[in-house]
Parts: structure tokens; C-alpha cells; sequence
């Protein structure tokens, strides 16, 4: 192999030259008598050396890029996917801004599989080994647009909902629930995709991806970062007289914890605040926020060996879905949530109610559970601080997501036919979705009446009712979509108002508890500007706060 600083192999080097050995010294190196000499045994010697040397430091480079490719042929191949969405009720990715930013949407979900011997040592409770994981937990993770902050939504395990059918991958089917099921009894209804498909149905956001951990996943994460702080007003013993408990053990004040500790205080029920999955949440949000100072701490360039612990440990800790599944993909994605500085990270609880159904369980708050989710749709920041600012001449402050981060484009829209060739089943479904109020008598005539004067004379009202707290139009197929959207749009709904299911017939329009009198829906009050006060709003640089102890649990 030669190289540009190396002469050719017959040529002599010049005095002075430096020579290709590196030596310094000059080619024409001196005979054995003192004399120029012919010096050919030397040049030989060093021709092999110079070939020698080449032909190793192709060898390295060539093994470097070829280990290099083949490791990350091992992390990628280390990755474990599962179906995104198994619901039928699939809004697509989030949607680009005015700016052609893409805000992100992602489910964590925590299981507590106890399916090898790892977790089995690590969850306990032997009466449910090998039984259906459950997830226990659950957060929304909402990157905004512009990057500029990022929120998160916990759903506490106790909630009560109704749950969406649910196909798998190989045919198999779970039926919509007849009443209401607790959401962590979505994971056993075919995997994550069922929990992604009941936090679509409830909340109507687009979820582009989810991130599922197990219990072995959430130590060794733990263990990878080196230790997070958090803090407890007492000391706390996590068991009961019975045995129950997370064992976490911790004196009062500021404890760096990690591996299986770690674990124990994000199980903590027994001992922090009132006993409840309500109050571990919190737990779980003070945590989330510590580990996340913390990486921004760890997480350097200049520790290769620190940030390749923590890729190792992360891609065997978790499953994620078919979007996420290279290495490039999930460093991207770690990228867009870097650019979010923690004080722009805003943790909350989904707002609740206990539940009349099911004692000791909990349901979403109507007016404010719907009023988050509603930000979170629209994109506003829940810290009350708005979006990042733009630049004096109108373009974005921060660039639109990355193609790779950035959810798939959507299919071009399916044209529209003509308003009179769009036939359209309206329903009666005024009532709402708790049935607190009677239906609007002949309220189905009306809207007909209203559609058939916009040009769709097809239009039609139906005996078949419904119940919605909202006027939403549902389609069977995709070459409908068009026309629903068509039909949308005539009455001033928004684009999420629409869906496609199975479970209707050409295009219906049900007719919500929103438009119950006049020509058009109620329009729907200004969206807040800040998470409510019952989300329990805690910020990203928030390390002052420290957990309150349940009575009885302190030593």
C-alpha cells in the first residue's frame, strides 16, 4: 500500500528527506564504512518495514470499522419491538406545526412481568409468576414542537376505564370491555399496543412510539447512571405487619440510590404519603426528574465508556416499537429530548376521582383530566411558559424534528366526492358517555336536516344511537376518509373529530352532549394555559422536594 508522503519504491529519498520509518533520520544512511555506500540492504529492510507497517494500519483500520459494524449490528440486533397501536381507533402520527415542527408523543410504560427468573427475584409475589404482566406504569411523554419543553402525563394504576378492542399481530381478538377495567389490565390484552390503543381512545392524543421497561430493565438502568438522589422527610421502612411492601429502607434526608433500591422506591406504595398508587406516582415523577439532572451530569462525550454503558443497558432494558428499532433512531430521539432543559420538564398526575363503580379505585376527572389532555393535543406547555420564542423574522427558534425522529408522513389525503354523492348515517348520541344526561329527542332529524342543507343530501338520521361527549364522525375504509373529512368540515369540526373503525358501516355521524341545540357543536371553552393545580404540576429543577412519610412506616 503506498501513501502520498511516501516515495516510490525504487526512488531514493533526497538528504534531509524524513524518512518513511518516521525515524528522522536521513535516507542515505551511511555504509558500514563511513560512506554513502550503496545503501540497498538498509533501503530493502526499511521498503518492508514501510510495507509492513501499511499493511497493519489498513489491518486496524479495516478491524476497527468492521468491529465498529459489526457492534452496532449486535445493539441493533439486541433491540425488541412489539405493534405500536393494536386498537382500531389509529389517529397516525403528531401532526406538523405552522413551522413544519413535529411535536412528539411517547408512552413509558412499566410492566411487571415476572416471566424469568431476574424478575421473578426482583417482583416477588410467587402467585403471579408466569401470569399476564400488568403496567404499572404508565406516563405520556410529550416533546414539544419546537423542543422548547417536554411534559408528562402519569396515569395512576388504579384507574378505572373502559378498554378498546384490542386485535394481535396473529388474529387473535379482545373484545372492547362491557365496563370499566383497570388500566393496568391493558398490557394482557396483547402487549403495549393495547395500552398505547386505551391512552388513544381516553385521550385522543397521537402516540408516535412507546418505550416499555420490565423490572430487571429499571436496575440496570439504575445501576448504568451511577445513582440518583431523592429525598424523604423521615426515615421509612416500606412493610407491613403482613409482609407487603417494596422493602425500600432509607434514613431522612438525601439518599443517592440505584440498582435495586431504585426499583423499591418506584414500587413504593406502603409508606409514602397516604399508602396509595397516588402517592407513588409522585414518588416516580421525583425520581424521573432527579435521573434526568443527573444524565444531563453523566451523560458526556468525553466519558465514551459511561455513554456506552448507558446505550448497552438501555437497549437490553427495553422494548420499544418498529420506529424505534435502530440504534441511530433511539440516539436521535435522545438528541430532541436533550434539547429540552429541565426546568422546562413538567411532571403531572392525570387529574381523578374516586371512583362510585369501584371502591378504592379512581377515574379520570371529567372537566380536568379532558383539559391536560387537551394541552398536551394542543401543544401548549404545561408549566404555563409557553413555546420557545420565534426568531424577528417569523422562523421556528429551534429546527423541526429530525426525519428519523420525526413520525412517518402520512399518506396523501383521499380526495373528497361532491357533498350530494357522500351518504351519511347521523345518530343520536347526546346522552355523553356517563349517561348522565336523556338523549335530545329527534335530535338525529335535525342534524340531517342541517347536512342536507350543506349539499349532502344523502345524509340520513338512523334509529341506532350512541353515546359521545363530543360530535365525532367514524368511517369503515380508507377510501372514506375523504368524504368524513369532507363531512367534518361542512359542520366545523375539528380533523381529530374523525376516525376510522370497524365498527360502523360506511360514514356516522354521532351526534355528541356538545350539540344538543342549535346548527353547530358548542365550541369548545379556550384551552388552559397551565396544568390545573390537581395534576400536581412538579418541575425538572425541582430537587427540593422531598417525600412525605405515611404514618406507621418510619423507624
Amino acid at each position: 500500500m503506498r501513501h502520498s508522503s511516501v516515495r516510490g519504491e525504487g526512488a531514493p529519498a533526497r538528504s534531509g528527506e524524513i524518512s518513511g520509518d518516521g525515524s528522522g533520520e536521513s535516507a542515505a544512511v551511511p555504509g558500514p564504512r563511513g560512506g554513502a555506500g550503496d545503501g540497498a540492504p538498509q533501503r530493502r529492510g526499511r521498503r518492508r518495514v514501510l510495507r509492513w507497517v501499511s499493511s497493519v494500519l489498513s489491518l486496524l483500520i479495516l478491524a476497527t470499522a468492521a468491529g465498529g459494524y459489526l457492534y452496532y449490528r449486535h445493539l441493533n440486533g439486541n433491540i425488541k419491538t412489539d405493534v405500536l397501536n393494536l386498537g382500531e381507533n389509529k389517529l397516525g402520527g403528531s401532526k406538523p406545526n405552522a413551522f413544519g415542527q413535529t411535536p412528539l408523543n411517547i408512552l413509558l410504560i412499566g410492566s411487571d412481568a415476572r416471566d424469568d427468573a431476574a424478575n421473578q427475584a426482583l417482583g416477588g409475589a410467587k402467585d403471579t409468576f408466569g401470569g399476564p404482566p400488568l403496567a404499572d406504569v404508565q406516563m405520556l411523554l410529550h416533546l414539544s414542537a419546537d423542543r422548547s419543553n417536554m411534559s408528562v402525563v402519569s396515569m395512576p394504576r388504579d384507574t378505572m376505564l373502559m378498554m378498546p378492542k384490542c386485535t394481535e399481530p396473529g388474529g387473535k381478538v379482545h373484545e372492547a370491555s362491557r365496563g370499566l377495567v383497570q388500566t393496568n389490565e391493558s398490557l394482557g390484552r396483547g402487549g403495549p399496543g393495547c395500552t398505547v390503543a386505551a391512552w388513544t381512545e381516553l385521550t385522543r392524543i397521537p402516540i408516535d412510539h412507546f418505550m416499555m421497561i420490565d423490572f430487571k430493565g429499571v436496575v440496570t438502568m439504575a445501576d448504568a447512571i451511577g445513582g440518583v438522589p431523592v429525598c424523604v422527610q423521615q426515615n421509612v421502612e416500606s412493610r407491613t405487619r403482613d409482609g407487603k411492601g417494596s422493602g425500600l429502607k432509607l434514613p431522612a434526608g438525601t439518599n443517592t440510590i440505584q440498582g435495586e433500591q431504585a426499583l423499591q422506591w418506584l414500587r413504593t406504595r406502603y409508606g409514602f404519603e397516604d399508602g396509595t398508587d397516588l402517592g407513588r406516582t409522585h414518588a416516580q415523577h421525583m425520581y424521573m426528574n432527579s435521573m434526568a439532572r443527573e444524565f444531563r451530569k453523566n451523560a458526556k462525550l468525553s466519558n465514551p465508556m459511561k455513554l456506552n454503558s448507558l446505550a448497552q443497558a438501555a437497549i437490553k432494558a427495553m422494548v420499544v416499537d418498529p420506529g424505534l428499532d435502530k440504534i441511530d433512531k433511539l440516539y436521535d430521539l435522545s438528541v430532541e429530548l436533550k434539547k429540552v432543559p429541565t426546568g422546562r420538564i413538567t411532571m403531572t398526575t392525570m387529574p381523578w376521582v374516586y371512583s362510585t363503580r369501584e371502591e378504592g379505585r379512581v377515574e379520570p376527572k371529567p372537566v380536568e383530566a379532558e383539559a391536560l389532555f387537551r394541552m398536551v393535543r394542543e401543544d401548549i406547555a404545561l408549566d404555563g411558559k409557553g413555546s420557545g420564542n420565534p426568531n424577528p423574522d417569523g422562523t421556528p427558534s429551534s429546527p423541526a424534528a429530525s426525519p428519523s425522529t420525526a413520525p412517518p408522513s402520512q399518506p396523501a389525503a383521499d380526495p373528497a366526492a361532491p357533498p350530494a354523492k357522500i351518504a351519511v348515517s347521523v345518530r343520536n348520541a347526546t346522552g355523553g358517555k356517563d349517561g348522565s344526561q336523556t338523549r335530545v329527542k329527534g335530535r338525529a332529524d335535525d342534524v340531517a336536516a342541517v347536512l342536507v342543507g350543506k349539499g349532502f343530501t344523502k345524509a340520513l338520521s338512523t334509529t341506532q344511537t350512541g353515546a359521545e361527549d363530543t360530535t365525532v364522525v367514524r368511517f369503515s375504509s380508507p377510501d372514506l376518509a375523504g368524504d368524513a373529512a369532507a363531512v367534518a368540515t361542512a359542520l366545523g369540526l375539528p380533523a381529530s373529530a374523525v376516525e376510522k373503525t370497524e365498527d360502523v358501516t360506511g360514514i356516522v355521524l354521532f351526534v355528541g352532549k356538545d350539540w344538543r341545540t342549535g346548527n353547530a357543536p358548542t365550541p369548545p371553552p379556550p384551552a388552559p394555559t397551565k396544568a390545573p393545580d390537581s395534576a400536581r404540576p412538579l418541575n425538572g429543577d425541582d430537587d427540593k422536594e422531598c417525600m412525605a412519610i405515611q404514618p406507621g412506616f418510619t423507624w
